[in-house]
């Protein structure tokens, strides 16, 4: 496990409690997935990369755009497989066929496999990384050691 990494799960258990808020990035008061990401980013690093564009909640399902995934390899390192390792974002694909919608962060490995994430009705949690959870991951990335 890489001091990075580590920073990243602790940083995203930070977030743990705040309430569920579509498009809102903010520690306590709100957020939806990509606003956790966006909060432990600018936790390890300052200032996220790139301003986010007001989006709505079927993450361009219609048009059947990568959004989040073209959003992650601008600013992630991808990383081979889908069994992912302490700190990886987890993207994950909601329903077979669709374009991948959801984010976290892996916090446990192992038997005790977990992700910091949130969702609609249920806030920033951390919930193990089951079987259901595990069919769902599309691609998974590293923070970069350096940003540009």
């Amino acid at each position: 496990m890489s001091a990075l990494a580590d920073r990243a799960v602790t940083a995203a258990r930070g977030w743990i409690g705040t309430p569920y808020r579509h498009q809102a990035a903010t520690k306590g008061a709100g957020a939806d997935c990509l606003g956790l990401i966006r909060g432990v980013w600018r936790e390890l690093y300052g200032a996220e990369p790139e301003a986010v564009p007001a989006y709505t909640a079927d993450w361009a399902e219609p048009g059947r755009e990568e959004v989040l995934w073209q959003a992650a390899l601008r600013h992630l390192v991808p990383r081979p497989g889908r069994v992912p390792d302490h700190g990886d974002v987890i993207l994950f694909r909601m329903r077979d066929g669709t374009v991948a919608k959801h984010l976290g962060i892996a916090a446990g490995s192992g038997g005790a496999a977990s992700f910091v994430h949130s969702y609609s009705g249920h806030g920033v949690v951390e919930s193990p990384l089951s079987a259901p959870w595990a069919r769902r991951i599309a691609a998974r990335f590293a923070f970069p050691e350096e940003v540009r």
